[in-house]
């Protein structure tokens, strides 16, 4: 309930800031950014949802990512710079599993893609020794085209980690924007 009070309470904020005293046109600059600002995705992996589905001892593995999109938009509103965030959560996974991989492909779900982002997590980095782990990346540069075409359709991108057991994805999960 507080958050809703608190939501509540930052909009009416910006609608008051938005507001101008004068009479006179507000009309952005061409040069001034519009648009700019972070969108939250995130992702629920599951072994199910690698095509073909996972088997064997990682197919109980799973987890959840939030990628915070960061864009500039030009005076036009287009993309003109993107980065990105991540942080990634696993569990049930075989102890000592290694995550070689994790990126964001782009295909619906069902279907495989191509990779367009990779979160620069390196082979063995992320090591599950307990089955369990995560880790986080921030500032990974996403394409201007890629970032604009995300934003218009997330569930057209998934994430991925991979595995040396499953190099080809041991659990995935489509994007769903969150704010």
């Amino acid at each position: 309930m507080k958050y809703v009070y608190a939501l509540a309470l930052t909009v009416s904020l910006a609608a008051v800031g938005a507001c101008s005293n004068d009479n006179s046109p507000s009309t952005p600059s061409p040069s001034t950014p519009s648009g700019n600002g972070a969108q939250i995705y995130t992702a629920t992996l599951r072994p199910s949802e690698e095509v073909p589905p996972v088997t064997g001892g990682e197919a109980a593995g799973g987890g959840t990512v939030t990628i915070t999109l960061n864009v500039v938009k030009d005076g036009s509103g287009n993309v003109s710079s993107a980065t990105a965030s991540f942080a990634a959560n696993l569990s049930g996974f075989p102890a000592g599993t290694p995550i070689n991989m994790a990126h964001i492909h782009q295909a619906a779900a069902g279907q495989n893609g191509n990779v367009v982002v990779s979160t620069t997590v390196a082979p063995g980095e992320v090591m599950l020794n307990n089955g369990s782990g995560s880790f986080t990346r921030s500032g990974v540069t996403v394409p201007p085209d890629i970032a604009t075409q995300l934003m218009n359709n997330p569930a057209g991108f998934y994430l991925n980690v991979h595995s040396t057991l499953n190099p080809s994805g041991a659990a995935r999960g489509q994007l769903v924007r969150v704010q």
